[in-house]
C-alpha cells in the first residue's frame, strides 16, 4: 500500500478483525456489556462464514453463556452427536478403541461452523455491531507504540502494486482497541506478536493442517450423529496425525484429515495422505454411493497453554485460533474460541471506561475461567506425541490422562519451530502415492475447484518471497520444494527441472487460505498478506 493514498476514515470504540466464531461472540459480548459502545467487525470473506467450511462437532458451553436461549432464537444446531467410535488403523485392519474421555460427545452437536457463523452474525447485527464482510484487514494503525485501529485493502492495484484504472483504496478503521480475531496465523495477529514480543518467554508454537471434504451420501448410509476418529495408517508414527468423519444434516458427512506440521519427511503431501486413507477398507464405505460436493483446508494452532502468547498489547488483544484456544487432546476449538472472545468482551468494556491503553485484565480473567482449566489440564498431551512418536504419546496421554487427571506435576515442551523440523530430502524415502480415481479420490485441482475459490487476477499476488532465489538454492536444492507437497490447493510449482533450470512458479488465484506456507516453509521465506476483498474460497450456506 502507498502512504500518499487519501482513505477515508471511520472512528469506533472498538474494531474486531474476523467474522469466525472468536470475533462475532466478542463483538455480540461486547455490545451486551456496553451498549453505548460502537462496535465493528471486518471480514475479508465474501460473507460471514464464507471461509468456513461445514462440519464440525461444537461443545455448546460458551454459547449457553453468550445466548442462554439460543435453542428458541434457531441457532443451527440441529444434529446431536450421538455414538462416539476411535479406531487404530494399520494399512488392512482397524482396531477399535476406547474412546478417550475428552473425545467424548455427550451434549455436543454436529453443524455445519458457517451456518453457525452466519447466524452469529446476524445475532451481532441485531445488537447494533456493524458487520463489514468483504474488507481484508490489511495492516495495524500504529501511533506513539499503540495500535489505533487498521487499514483495510485496497482495491484494483495491477500486478506491479500500482493503483489501476478500477483502483478503490481501503479505509482507516480507527478504534480505542483493536481485537484480533483472524484465525490461526492471522496476518496482523504475526505482525502484533513480533512487534510486541507477546511470544517472549512462550514455547513456540506448533501447527497442523486440516484438510476437509464435505459429502453427500445416500440415506440408507447415513447415521445422524455419528462421529467417527482414526488414528494410525497412513502416516508413520513419528507423525501427529488423525482423520474423522462426521454425520449430520441432510445426509452429509464431513470427512477431514489434520497433520500436524511438525512432520520431518518433506516428501510428505497432507492432501494425499488424505486421500488415501479414504481408500482404507473401514472407511471406504462410508462413501459409497455419494459425491463430493466442497473442499477446504485451514491450519490449526496445536500448542495449547505452553504456546499461548500474551493476549493484551497497547491499543489490542488477541483471541481465538489467533491466539491458540485449540483443545487438541478433544479435537475441538469452537467453544474455547468463542470463550476467549467473551473473555476478551469483558477485558475491553472495563479498559472502554478508564485511560489504560490495553485490556490487561483480560490474561487475570482467562486463568481464572474455565477455559484455562481445560486447557491446561490437556497440556502434555501434544508435545508427547512430538517427543516420544505415536506409542509413547499415547502412553504419556493415558498417564496424564487417567493416573493424574491433568494434573501432573510437570510440564512438557514445545522445542522447535514447526519450520525448522524438516530433514534434508537426500536423507528421507519419498513416498509414491497412488493415482487418484476421480470418484472416491481426487487432485488438488479439482478439490480447489468445488471451494469456489476465486481471486482477481489484476490484483498483485498475496504470496511474497522475501528472497525469490531462496526458493532454489534453499528449498530446492535441500529439500525438492517442499511446498508443492504440503499447499493443498497447487499453488506452488517447479518449472523448468526438466532442463536444469528450476524456478518457482506461484499460482496464488488457487490459495484456499490455509497459511500453512506461511508456517511450514523451512527458511521462513514465504510471507502470506491479505488478498483482495472477498477472494479466497466462498463455502455456500446450508450445507
Amino acid at each position: 500500500m502507498a502512504d500518499d493514498v487519501a482513505r477515508e476514515r471511520m472512528d469506533f470504540d472498538v474494531v474486531v478483525v474476523g467474522g469466525g466464531p472468536a470475533g462475532l461472540a466478542c463483538a455480540l459480548r461486547l455490545r451486551q456489556l456496553a451498549p453505548e459502545a460502537s462496535v465493528c467487525l471486518v471480514e475479508k470473506g465474501s460473507e460471514i462464514g464464507a471461509h468456513i467450511l461445514s462440519g464440525a462437532v461444537i461443545e455448546p458451553r460458551a454459547l449457553d453463556e453468550l445466548i442462554p436461549d439460543w435453542r428458541e432464537k434457531g441457532a443451527p444446531l440441529a444434529t446431536p452427536a450421538g455414538e462416539d467410535r476411535f479406531l487404530y488403523l494399520t494399512a488392512r485392519h482397524a482396531l477399535r478403541l476406547p474412546t478417550p474421555p475428552q473425545m467424548h460427545n455427550a451434549g455436543n452437536f454436529v453443524a455445519s461452523l458457517g451456518d453457525l457463523c452466519r447466524w452469529l452474525g446476524r445475532e451481532a447485527e441485531a445488537a447494533g455491531v456493524e458487520v463489514y464482510p468483504g474488507f481484508p484487514a490489511a495492516a495495524l494503525i500504529e501511533e506513539e507504540g499503540i495500535v489505533k485501529g487498521v487499514v483495510t485493502g485496497d482495491m484494483g492495484r495491477a500486478k506491479d502494486g500500482t493503483p489501476g484504472p478500477n483502483f478503490q483504496p481501503g479505509m482507516e478503521l480507527r478504534a480505542r482497541c483493536t481485537v484480533l480475531a483472524e484465525g490461526c496465523r492471522g496476518q496482523l495477529s504475526k505482525q502484533a506478536i513480533r512487534r510486541f514480543a507477546l511470544d517472549a518467554g512462550r514455547d513456540p508454537q506448533t501447527y497442523g493442517i486440516g484438510i476437509k471434504e464435505l459429502w453427500e451420501i445416500p440415506a440408507e448410509n447415513h447415521r445422524p450423529g455419528l462421529v467417527v476418529h482414526t488414528t494410525g495408517w497412513p502416516v508413520d508414527a513419528q507423525t501427529y496425525g488423525g482423520s474423522f468423519l462426521y454425520h449430520f444434516g441432510p445426509n452429509l458427512l464431513a470427512y477431514g484429515m489434520v497433520i500436524g506440521l511438525d512432520y520431518r519427511n518433506p516428501w510428505l503431501s497432507p492432501f494425499e495422505e488424505m486421500q488415501r486413507l479414504k481408500t482404507h477398507p473401514a472407511l471406504r464405505g462410508y462413501f459409497a454411493g455419494g459425491r463430493r460436493v466442497a473442499y477446504g483446508a485451514r491450519a490449526l494452532a496445536e500448542g495449547g497453554a505452553q504456546s499461548l502468547p500474551k493476549l493484551a498489547f497497547p491499543g489490542g488483544c488477541l483471541v481465538g485460533d489467533a491466539a491458540g484456544f485449540l483443545n487438541v487432546p478433544k479435537i475441538k476449538g469452537v467453544h474455547t474460541a468463542m470463550k476467549s472472545g467473551m473473555l476478551a468482551a469483558e477485558a475491553v468494556a472495563e479498559m472502554l471506561g478508564t485511560p489504560a491503553p490495553a485490556p490487561e485484565s483480560y490474561e487475570s480473567r482467562l486463568k481464572a475461567s474455565w477455559l484455562w482449566e481445560e486447557l491446561w489440564r490437556v497440556r502434555n498431551v501434544r508435545p508427547g506425541f512430538a517427543r516420544f512418536g505415536f506409542w509413547g504419546g499415547l502412553a504419556n496421554a493415558a498417564l496424564d490422562t487417567y493416573l493424574f487427571g491433568g494434573r501432573a506435576p510437570w510440564t512438557l515442551h514445545h522445542r522447535e519451530p514447526d519450520h525448522a523440523t524438516l530433514r534434508p530430502a537426500g536423507q528421507c524415502e519419498p513416498i509414491a502415492y497412488p493415482r487418484p480415481d476421480g470418484k472416491l479420490t481426487f487432485d488438488r485441482l479439482s478439490s480447489v475447484y468445488i471451494s469456489n475459490t476465486a481471486h482477481e487476477e489484476a490484483q498483485p499476488a498475496h504470496l511474497h518471497l522475501t528472497d525469490p532465489a531462496r526458493a532454489i538454492t534453499e528449498n530446492w536444492v535441500r529439500f525438492r520444494s517442499p511446498e508443492t507437497r504440503y499447499c493443498p490447493a497447487g499453488v506452488y510449482e517447479i518449472v523448468g527441472a526438466e532442463k536444469n533450470a528450476p524456478a518457482l512458479q506461484i499460482n496464488f488465484a488457487n490459495c484456499v487460505h490455509c497459511k500453512t506456507c506461511d508456517i511450514k516453509d523451512p527458511t521462513q521465506n514465504i510471507e502470506w498478506t491479505a488478498p483482495e476483498g472477498g477472494g479466497g474460497p466462498n463455502y455456500p450456506g446450508g450445507m
